[in-house]
């Protein structure tokens, strides 16, 4: 008989893997601290491999058939400072998680999986046939460091002018993420630097933007969906490594990749993916534990390192104090940073 796997952490990578195990035969239980649907801080967004992975587990026409939209283009914006807007290598697919989660919550039942929901796990991670997808890594306290990362999330319900479908706005505390979602709605996904001297007084002050800005005047007058916001604090930016962890860790349990890249929504149903086989081979008795763990973390360092690598220079361009604004506006307008960005992020 096989034997069982056990997902702490019911999100995208920890879903994707349940279903896909099951697909493999895999007797499989999601132990879960929420419940569905709910919404997450998240660009909401799928950019890169992570569609062909829905495609090769038969999700992408459930997503598709949810309401998904595609995003075609982009555009970076500083200030009132604005690059071109350009078309993305490959269009972007956009749904909002208050229908992913749920939808992949209800195929993961649907094929047999046991879903524990508002259970929260208390054990070790480090145990066999036990897999960490809980969610982001809290950040470490820094000596000499008052600045800590945090995200806010919102839906804007009220028709607003977005010039591409996907929008990045930088300020000097962070950045905002405009995008169009189903339903007619904007997702605004922002990560900001919490300094004693920039405390706004609510969630809506830091997604609206410095006055003046192009932020500003995009979502000035919007409204926004009450039960839609939501945040999180201690948001842990420094890359990690697979193979120097004890524990099967896949999604942002693993490493989380800078906001700004879009990449991190795909990097989750990757990894799921990257462990479906090893996992299958260990239930199926094909595997020891151990083994299983080291494929599928010698898979996820391969795959995202050098991803993660160029993703922490695009992030310190762009919230970097030190580059003069001269030189941040040219670079928002350079093709050559574009192509290579987009290339090295994905």
């Amino acid at each position: 008989m096989p034997a069982p796997v056990t997902i702490i952490g019911g999100g995208l990578a920890g879903l994707t893997l349940g279903i896909g195990l099951r697909q493999r035969g895999v007797p499989v239980i999601i132990q879960e601290a929420g419940e569905y649907p709910r919404h997450r801080v998240c660009g909401e967004f799928i950019s890169g491999s992570g569609q062909t992975v829905l495609e090769r587990l038969g999700l992408l026409r459930h997503f598709q058939k949810a309401g998904a939209i595609y995003a075609r283009t982009a555009m970076f914006i500083s200030g009132t400072a604005q690059s071109p807007v350009r078309q993305l290598a490959a269009p972007a697919l956009c749904l909002s998680r208050h229908k992913m989660d749920a939808l992949l919550a209800e195929i993961f039942q649907q094929s047999g999986g046991e879903l524990r929901t508002r259970s929260r796990w208390t054990s070790g991670f480090d145990g066999e046939g036990i897999i960490s997808a809980s969610g982001r890594r809290l950040q470490s306290v820094e000596k000499n460091s008052a600045a800590r990362w945090f995200g806010v999330k919102a839906h804007v319900t009220t028709p607003i002018n977005l010039q591409a479908d996907l929008e990045m706005h930088l300020s000097p505390d962070g950045y905002v993420g405009l995008s169009r979602i189903n339903d007619g709605q904007v997702n605004a996904c922002g990560l900001f630097q919490a300094r004693p001297d920039n405390r706004p007084e609510s969630k809506t002050e830091w997604l609206r933007g410095q006055p003046g800005s192009l932020l500003h005047e995009r979502l000035s007058a919007a409204q926004f969906e009450p039960d839609s916001f939501c945040s999180v604090a201690g948001i842990q930016l420094k890359p990690q490594r697979a193979a120097a962890k004890k524990e099967c860790c896949i999604g942002d349990a693993l490493t989380m990749t800078p906001p700004v890249t879009g990449n991190g929504m795909s990097m989750a149903f990757e990894s799921a993916e990257a462990a479906i086989e090893p996992l299958a081979a260990y239930s199926h008795g094909q595997l020891d534990w151990s083994e299983a763990r080291q494929q599928i973390a010698r898979h996820c360092d391969t795959a995202f390192s050098r991803r993660l690598a160029w993703a922490r220079v695009l992030q310190w361009m762009m919230v970097s104090q030190t580059i003069h604004d001269g030189l941040k506006k040219f670079l928002l307008r350079s093709d050559w940073l574009w192509k290579l960005m987009f290339a090295q992020t994905r």
